[in-house]
């Protein structure tokens, strides 16, 4: 199932009114609203409790209108936004005169990418313009893939909810800053290091913190309700069932190198061997412990190579600064 296009049409015309439109991307579904109107983008804030310091991305139609929304385009930027949009690559740039403060959270700053759904795109050619949209939940909780997750978070804070089925990245982009002399990662997500090293031709950072303020930097983020708790592979059963002895209702990501076991918690989700396929389904396992009452959640970090990466940071925002038993 899908939006129509007469969907498509009533959401835009939500955003002309300065109301909220929860929308499909490839990543995550997004709380939209029109990025030049700041009464509008104040409204995502407020919803979300997402604090206004925190800068949100534009999202646009076509890497041809990079230039509407931004200054001093550098030839790095070109050639990633050439090769990887429309994607779930995200490039940080200098603020074009029609990005209001409020989108960036104070900064000269502005992030900005193409998405790569049908929909998405679909809403963004029907409106006409740039749409801010974070992803569409509670800030600092588990991101949404579904629209029975923007529905369940947010409600009817949303003012029109388009379907376009579960996301098939699962996580959220890749944020890239290309201020400086050379391109650097800020927030791995569904591109990956190697592709954007080979897109450049070089190596590229991912630095722990960034003079640059992006989403997902906050201590703990991409929260479930439950702790999660991150352990070595070889230790996760172990760990994990000492703390249901101990009378905790316990979840697990059970490793691969561990298929088969036998683990005496309250709830057991095996890792897919396929990193794109623990992307893509990472956030429902998260709320899946959530329905089903665990309070702690225990894993390990998967190789940090491609997704990997992604995952990594995830899961260790997921823990927040208590993330080892």
């Amino acid at each position: 199932m899908t939006a129509s296009t007469s969907d498509i049409e009533q959401a835009a015309g939500v955003l002309r009114a300065g109301g909220l439109v929860a929308l499909p991307t490839e990543t995550v579904y997004g709380l939209g609203a029109n990025a030049e109107d700041p009464a509008a983008v104040a409204r995502i804030f407020q919803v979300k409790g997402r604090p206004p310091t925190h800068p949100l991305i534009v999202h646009i139609g076509h890497a041809d209108l990079l230039d509407e929304w931004v200054e001093d385009v550098p030839a790095a930027a070109r050639l990633l936004a050439e090769h990887l949009w429309p994607g779930p690559l995200t490039l940080v740039l200098r603020r074009g005169r029609r990005v209001p403060l409020e989108a960036t959270g104070g900064l000269d700053t502005v992030a900005v990418r193409v998405p790569d759904h049908p929909v998405a795109l679909a809403l963004l050619d029907a409106f006409g313009g740039g749409v801010t949209a974070p992803s569409a939940n509670r800030f600092g909780s588990v991101s949404p893939t579904t629209t029975d997750h923007v529905r369940a978070e947010l409600g009817d804070a949303v003012d029109f909810v388009l379907e376009g089925g579960p996301c098939a990245v699962g996580v959220e982009s890749t944020i890239v800053d290309v201020t400086g002399d050379t391109p650097s990662i800020l927030r791995p997500g569904g591109v990956t290091r190697e592709e954007l090293e080979a897109v450049v031709g070089g190596p590229l950072d991912v630095p722990s913190s960034s003079r640059v303020r992006v989403p997902g930097q906050h201590p703990s983020h991409y929260a479930p309700r439950a702790r999660v708790v991150l352990v070595e592979p070889e230790k996760v059963l172990a760990e994990a069932e000492l703390a249901q002895e101990s009378g905790h209702r316990v979840g697990v990501f059970l490793p691969s190198s561990s298929a088969g076991a036998v683990v005496k918690v309250h709830a057991v989700v095996p890792v897919p061997r396929s990193a794109a396929a623990y992307a893509r389904e990472l956030y429902g396992f998260l709320r899946g412990f959530d329905e089903q009452g665990c309070d702690l959640i225990f894993a390990s970090l998967p190789a940090e190579e491609g997704l990997g990466l992604a995952i990594a940071n995830r899961l260790r925002r997921a823990a927040g600064p208590r993330s080892t038993v």
